[in-house]
């Protein structure tokens, strides 16, 4: 599911899954529909579990992983963890390492059905390949909330996009394919529907509607230079936080730094929740000028 920043992709999402009630309409769930959602904000992990702990309760070594027993130590190697990080409390794990612990914990659990609201946010590299791996291997559905076109374009088979209009009730459109696909099968689709609806809206006028102003040919738009600008400096801006993010993080995994200094440990973990912020702003702003950008060349 892709749109810009307040479509209501999270709303939508937890109107499909249940966890909200629509405002009109029904949901209609399979009977055997067994779902897992991934706690983007990782409200689940308290900083004194222990990674042990997380996985399987603390209360044994093993747990059951598609019907098959796994030693907690096995399971964790999986998600690159080390045996010796078992008892390693969640306090001192790096965001990425966080992150493999969040998934590992949601795909332990029986499921057909896996939930992920912006999964690749706060991700390192090594945690969106092992993501990306563990989503083409799931055996069932996955909806998948993101930003992120590349992302996108290497697992999904269908994309659901937003296809609101200022001043009109929001519409979602189902395209076959990863994002790409979605950009190459909306064309002038998305110029048309906007024709019709101004069609329509003159037949309502009556036969003397007075006369308003016609909207400008569409070959005549362009991006503004302020927009235009930020379209061609915001990959560098976003690539730039991804290094100092993965630096920051990186620092942040050190096991003896909280113990040696807490302030500088609170300190980096605002700077990383900081850098995070920025990076996913600009990623939303990226978008929506990219889909600007597509929408204007389509018209």
């Amino acid at each position: 599911m892709i749109g810009p920043n307040g479509a209501g992709k999270t709303t939508l999402v937890r109107i499909l899954t249940g966890l909200d009630k629509p405002d009109s309409g029904r949901i209609r769930l399979g009977a055997n529909v067994e779902m897992v959602t991934l706690d983007q904000k990782r409200e689940g992990l308290l900083p004194t579990m222990s990674l042990k702990e997380a996985l399987t309760g603390g209360s044994s070594d093993m747990l059951v992983v598609n019907d098959q027993n796994r030693h907690v130590v096995s399971y964790m190697k999986d998600f690159l963890f080390t045996a010796d990080q078992i008892g390693t409390p969640v306090s001192v794990l790096s965001g990425g390492e966080r992150g493999r612990l969040m998934l590992a914990r949601a795909l332990a659990k029986p499921s057909n059905l896996l939930v992920l609201d912006e999964p690749t946010n706060d991700l390192d590299l090594e945690t969106l390949d092992l993501l990306e791996e563990m989503i083409a291997d799931y055996p069932g559905t996955v909806i998948l909330v993101s930003h992120d076109r590349d992302f996108l374009d290497r697992i999904c088979t269908s994309v659901v996009a937003y296809e609101g209009e200022a001043g009109r009730p929001a519409t979602w459109q189902e395209y076959a394919g990863g994002y790409s696909d979605m950009v190459a099968q909306r064309g002038a689709g998305v110029t048309a529907r906007k024709l019709e609806a101004a069609k329509s809206k003159a037949s309502e006028a009556g036969p003397n509607p007075a006369p308003v102003a016609a909207p400008p040919a569409a070959g005549k738009r362009k991006l503004s230079f302020k927009d235009k600008h930020a379209l061609d400096t915001l990959p560098a801006k976003m690539a730039k936080l991804t290094k100092d993010i993965e630096k920051a993080e990186a620092d942040f995994a050190d096991p003896g730094l909280y113990a040696r200094d807490p302030q500088a440990f609170d300190r980096l973990a605002k700077t990383i929740a900081k850098l995070r912020d920025e990076l996913s702003a600009h990623e939303e702003e990226w978008l929506r000028l990219e889909m600007l950008r597509e929408e204007i060349e389509a018209g």
